[in-house]
């Protein structure tokens, strides 16, 4: 057409036919290889295609509704965890067998890895905000927590479930499924009913679905702050009740808020105290083998001790596949009290190896990070929160890759509000 423009032509005289639809002839007696096709009306082709639609749409129906329960169970374990509660309440049907999700977690689940889910909550006047952030689909979904309350709380999480105790009103523990919002309460330990520093963990067998609660009281002996006693106490599951298998009053160091169970052994972060406080790395880690509490170790807990590498503003413990991780804040060296970087270690035969160290740039990307932040983490994904931003980092451990997690639907409102938040796996199968 070269240059010629279009408009230079008149408007087409072609008037299009209407398309003739076939159908198959599905007998023919002389030809087996070849099946004709004879022209059918345009009208009577569309309402055969709606019927179909509609018969096929049945036989749709029909055919989950046929298929049997075991089957149906696989199908829907390959769901995420939120889809599978929204498929949850479909039907009756569909209900108990979401709920049936026995093998979801173990050697023999189908369904792909699921990522620990992070909640992130800040307490208003009244009510305690929170959102579950997704890691595998980088979704914020609300979620009522069960039991969580205002006020300060202590967290601690172990396959699909989570404990809760509460700082400011007696020490109160629960224990709960998130997902299942299944809850139950504890009986308060033993011991003194104010210690200055309470520390807890929870630990849950994958296969046997067993766990092992365990909660460390430290008290102030003398006012010199130089003495400090250290218990702990252990809850018994089949009896429902807690027994205390070991007591320790420490000498220059002083216990606090953190605490973890790996590998059936229980691990706890201490401090140096009264005159040893100008000692540098002050932090360090004690341990308690779990496997037979009833008798007494052989050594004392100061004697376990292993110090941290190098000096941290705070340090937070965590399980990943059954091995003791740290991360740590890590103090500048004229101004210990400082975070300046934060690193990640892990224990391997009573010596701290680095795992990681978060990228300037990323730690700058918090704004203001107070000495004092959240951690959490399972299996390989770690999470890091500052206190005063809803801002949500993560690191993959396998892959060694720092990643921020989508924006949090919560905002700052004020400029001492606070944030603070804990991972767990959304697990269904997990009872309490």
């Amino acid at each position: 057409m070269g240059n010629r423009r279009w408009d230079r032509y008149g408007p087409s005289t072609y008037r299009p036919t209407p398309i003739q639809f076939y159908r198959p002839i599905t007998e023919d007696p002389y030809h087996s290889n070849f099946i004709p096709y004879h022209p059918i009306p345009y009208q009577q082709a569309i309402a055969e295609e709606n019927d179909a639609d509609d018969s096929e749409s049945s036989s749709s129906v029909s055919f989950i509704s046929n298929i049997p329960n075991d089957l149906l169970v696989k199908i829907l374990s390959y769901l995420p965890v939120a889809s599978a509660v929204r498929a949850s309440v479909v039907c009756k049907r569909w209900h108990e067998a979401v709920q049936s999700f026995s093998w979801r977690g173990s050697t023999e689940d189908p369904s792909p890895p699921q990522k620990p889910w992070y909640f992130m909550f800040t307490c208003g006047n009244k009510l305690v905000t929170g959102f579950a952030y997704d890691a595998s689909y980088r979704k914020w979904y609300g979620l009522e927590f069960p039991c969580i309350e205002k006020g300060m709380w202590s967290f601690s999480s172990s396959n699909g479930l989570v404990c809760l105790m509460d700082i400011e009103n007696g020490y109160r523990i629960f224990l709960c499924n998130p997902i299942t919002k299944d809850s139950r309460a504890f009986t308060q330990p033993p011991g003194t009913t104010s210690p200055d520093y309470c520390a807890m963990a929870l630990s849950v067998d994958r296969k046997t679905k067993k766990y092992n609660l365990a909660v460390v009281k430290c008290s102030q002996v003398h006012v010199d702050l130089y003495e400090w006693d250290l218990s702990i106490h252990l809850y018994q599951p089949d009896t429902g009740s807690w027994f205390s298998p070991y007591s320790e009053v420490l000498v220059g160091s002083r216990g606090g808020d953190e605490c973890v169970i790996c590998d059936g052994v229980l691990y706890y972060l201490i401090s140096t105290a009264g005159v040893l406080g100008a000692v540098e790395p002050r932090h360090a880690v004690v341990w308690y083998d779990l496997s037979n509490p009833n008798c007494r170790p052989k050594e004392r807990l100061v004697h376990t001790m292993v110090r941290v590498p190098c000096a941290l503003t705070c340090a937070r413990l965590m399980n990943l596949r059954e091995k003791l991780v740290m991360v740590g804040g890590i103090g500048k060296v004229d101004r210990p009290g400082v975070v300046k970087g934060i690193g990640i270690w892990e224990l391997c035969d009573k010596e701290w190896k680095e795992v990681a160290r978060m990228p300037h740039k990323l730690f700058q990307g918090f704004g203001e990070f107070d000495e004092l932040f959240a951690s959490n983490g399972s299996g390989d994904l770690i999470y890091i929160q500052s206190y005063g931003s809803p801002a949500l980092l993560t690191f993959d451990v396998s892959q060694k890759i720092w990643k921020w997690a989508s924006k949090s639907p919560l905002n700052k409102k004020f400029p001492l509000q606070i944030f603070s938040g804990f991972c767990f796996e959304p697990r269904l199968e997990i009872g309490v």
